[in-house]
């Protein structure tokens, strides 16, 4: 790991943001909760969140931070089938929290995945990206859309 003992804490945010691509009828079924799973966007924001928090023990040379807030958003779009995950993981400390954001998307879109490959095995996982990230010796991070 980096050594960051040194660094002055000061407040970190980062936003990430990901893609589950399905087709327009699982989608549908998600928006119905006719999943068998349950409820699946529940679960992936919890799931997600759940993630950002194990994001030290996941990843070999992250360190383990006190994160004070993780938020998952989705937007879905039915025509197409495709639900837009984003993520917001924020703290106050001597190192960023985009490894936090980045596996909360991940995860979520994960977990979607698991809970719906019984309806649909064709669907994609792409686009996960830090867009966004501020704080720190770095500064501001915005992505060029």
């Amino acid at each position: 790991m980096v050594d960051v003992t040194v660094k002055e804490p000061s407040l970190r945010e980062a936003t990430a943001t990901g893609k589950v691509v399905m087709s327009p009828r699982t989608l549908a079924l998600i928006q119905e909760g006719g999943m068998p799973k349950g409820d699946v966007f529940g679960v992936a924001r919890i799931a997600g969140i759940m993630a950002a928090k194990k994001t030290g023990e996941l990843i070999p040379m992250c360190h383990p931070l006190e994160l004070t807030h993780v938020e998952i958003r989705f937007n879905v779009k039915p025509e197409t089938g495709e639900v837009f995950i984003e993520s917001q993981a924020r703290l106050v400390g001597r190192t960023g929290v985009e490894m936090e954001a980045l596996t909360a998307v991940s995860v979520a879109a994960l977990t979607i995945y698991d809970m719906c490959k019984a309806v649909d095995k064709e669907m994609v996982l792409t686009d996960i990206m830090l867009v966004r990230k501020s704080g720190g010796k770095s500064g501001l991070f915005e992505r060029k859309t």
